[in-house]
């Protein structure tokens, strides 16, 4: 395989961006071993990059590290940015979900207005002469625990509240030279892979009326992320 592409910087994927070059530099990833790069890359976007609705799914890697919060699509932008700054080829997998899986985080108008058809993606890592996919990063675990709190009662399939998964006791999560898959289980259109979201989000994304972007942008996203921390904080 020609890795060359699957390492290289783009708009999106701007990694060489000194914040983070800096986080890099401080959790001292450069210095383990490959599996270990991913694992812990892979943990620290799961885990410390919370569940949460972005501005726009274009902006880049630096952005969502700022904002400290994501979901499938900035997530893995700046998965993909981390990974290939370690020097691990990676590359994403675009799709587009039922939107029913947003059901809970989306509520009311917000939910009846967006599409029916959600853009999404995860991303695909080469390790070992093998393409992983991982999926499972987009939810922390403080989040889906409380979810899964919340649904204790649900035996084996589960799909709302940004999950979509055949056992929602016990979701395939933990990268350990597998794939791990949290929303797969509502994907309803395959757009096949790309060497970067840049090049998918040319062909592909979320197909919205100015207004309806305006809408998401200022008033749906911050009402999805307040009902995210509802879930996560709940008692």
């Amino acid at each position: 395989m020609n890795s060359e592409n699957y390492l290289l910087p783009t708009r999106m994927l701007d990694f060489e961006n000194a914040s983070i070059q800096m986080l890099i530099e401080k959790r001292g990833w450069k210095s383990l071993a490959q599996f270990e790069q991913i694992k812990a890359i892979y943990n620290f976007v799961r885990d410390e990059i919370l569940f949460g609705y972005n501005v726009d799914d274009d902006i880049p890697a630096s952005k969502v590290l700022k904002d400290g919060y994501g979901q499938c699509n900035t997530k893995g932008t700046l998965f993909m940015a981390l990974l290939r700054a370690c020097g691990i080829p990676c590359r994403v997998h675009g799709f587009t979900i039922d939107k029913k899986i947003q059901k809970g985080a989306m509520t009311g108008f917000v939910y009846k207005n967006a599409p029916k058809n959600v853009f999404h993606s995860w991303v695909e890592v080469f390790f070992e002469d093998k393409w992983y996919e991982l999926e499972a990063f987009i939810l922390d675990k403080k989040y889906l625990k409380q979810l899964q709190s919340i649904n204790s009662t649900c035996r084996g399939s589960f799909c709302g509240f940004g999950c979509a998964v055949k056992d929602l006791k016990n979701p395939v999560i933990d990268f350990d030279r597998n794939n791990t898959y949290i929303q797969s289980e509502g994907i309803n259109q395959d757009f096949g892979v790309y060497d970067s979201p840049d090049e998918l989000l040319k062909e592909h994304g979320q197909e919205l009326s100015l207004v309806k972007k305006f809408a998401y942008r200022h008033f749906g996203r911050h009402l999805m992320n307040r009902n995210v921390k509802k879930i996560r904080n709940h008692k």
